[in-house]
């Protein structure tokens, strides 16, 4: 068995793995990234027949505040970043589309409100971005909003909101101050929604490419299966092959893998109980379409069903032959009905029900569908009995964790940026 070490080793090469690799590898440090299977973790990009299919939208929430533009200057990645159109984005209530109010000229143009109850609605978002509501991490958004009087048309606004930024149809179990804290970026954002040109892949392919330029070692299909631990300090983890030690570690690998690495260690209650956490789970529909077919919108929520469609391929044209289209529909799951059948072809009709009001004849153009019943787009779902863990534990001063399962800011993949850039910050203010 051989041994290597590195300043840094970093298991698991998702978001979070490759972006604390990256950065770190930057700064100087000899980096080691391991990862099990394939690089980019739940963020990949799968070729089939000509169409880029990204596990996931590869949607940048508040883009000009994001983690991720830091790591873009600081880093040099070249990023092609795709702006949404606001005025392209519209709610479906069932028997209208309206504006979705993203800004403040939606919010004027939105038939969801009444004129008082949109006045009403600005307020609470005015004080949001003032940061002058904070909300209280015991009490849930739907608690606050009840506790302050909150008028019903606009709690319903409020929720309907949550419901599409946190990928779930119960968007009332929310904490009030993760709700505040996300909502006074991004309405305080000059691009609230951006996607990456190339998708994950091409973000994927920078990470990679600065890891490379600064002699960090990049290893897949090397599955780490433990570690050995020494008084307070991780000391090596053990592969299959050998042993490689280092003098810091960050695990970018979710809780439920991280239990049977720290098996018979300190850690292994600690972790174990983010392990039991519900992760977000939706169904994602995309379909490949040989051509185009025009719509006045990029973006329909079905408000009444927590389904919406997003027009990848008028964001990303490299995503799709010429001619093409590529668009993705995403149906948010109560954690009661994840794994049942019944439930899941329901979903799958209200989808496809969906496709044919918004794109008619879309099955006609269909050149290749892809479906995925079980798609984590975060690890932990925001609840009031759920938070995240931390990025370091006292028990191994040398440990560190970083992912969307752990303590940041934002929200989906920002949760691994903001990780990963604040434990790449502690590992350097160590020196």
């Amino acid at each position: 068995m051989t041994t290597n070490h590195y300043d840094v080793v970093v298991v698991g090469g998702g978001l979070a793995g490759l972006s604390t690799a990256a950065y770190l590898s930057s700064k100087g440090k000899k980096v080691a990234v391991l990862e099990r299977g394939q690089l980019g973790g739940r963020a990949v990009t799968l070729k089939i027949k000509g169409f880029n299919f990204n596990f996931g939208a590869h949607a940048i929430y508040a883009r000009d505040s994001s983690v991720l533009r830091t790591f873009e200057k600081e880093l040099d990645l070249h990023i092609d970043w795709q702006d949404f159109n606001p005025n392209k984005a519209k709610y479906d209530t069932g028997d209208m589309l309206t504006a979705v109010p993203a800004n403040v000229q939606g919010l004027f143009q939105t038939k969801l409100l009444k004129a008082f109850d949109k006045v009403l609605f600005t307020f609470e978002i005015l004080k949001t971005m003032l940061k002058m509501e904070t909300g209280h991490p015991h009490l849930s958004i739907q608690k606050w909003m009840e506790k302050k009087h909150i008028n019903e048309e606009v709690q319903e606004m409020m929720l309907t909101l949550a419901s599409s930024n946190f990928f779930t149809r119960e968007p009332e179990k929310i904490p009030s101050d993760v709700f505040f804290s996300y909502y006074s970026r991004l309405f305080t954002t000059n691009k609230p929604v951006a996607y990456i040109g190339g998708g994950w892949q091409a973000l994927i392919t920078e990470f990679v490419r600065v890891i490379e330029a600064n002699n960090g070692t990049i290893l897949t299909k090397t599955k780490v299966e433990g570690v050995r631990v020494e008084d307070d300090r991780v000391v090596a983890v053990m592969t299959p092959e050998e042993e490689i030690t280092g003098d810091e570690f960050v695990c970018c690998i979710p809780p439920k893998e991280m239990v049977k690495v720290f098996q018979e260690t300190r850690l292994e209650h600690a972790i174990a109980q983010y392990a039991e956490y519900e992760p977000t789970v939706v169904v994602v529909y995309d379909v490949g379409l040989k051509e185009r077919i025009d719509v006045p919108y990029s973006y329909i929520y079905d408000k009444q069903n927590n389904i919406f469609i997003t027009d990848i391929s008028y964001y990303d044209h490299t995503c799709v032959p010429e001619g093409g289209q590529l668009l993705q529909a995403t149906a948010y799951l109560r954690q009661s009905e994840v794994g049942n059948k019944e439930v899941i072809e329901q979903r799958k009709q209200e989808i496809e029900n969906l496709y044919d009001k918004h794109f008619p004849g879309w099955k006609e153009q269909l050149v290749v569908p892809r479906v995925s019943t079980r798609a984590i787009v975060q690890e932990i779902k925001w609840t009031m009995n759920q938070k995240p863990m931390p990025i370091s534990l006292p028990d191994y001063r040398n440990l560190f964790f970083a992912g969307d399962w752990c303590e940041g800011q934002g929200q989906l993949s920002e949760l691994s940026f903001s990780s990963a850039y604040n434990v790449s910050k502690l590992i350097l203010e160590k020196d």
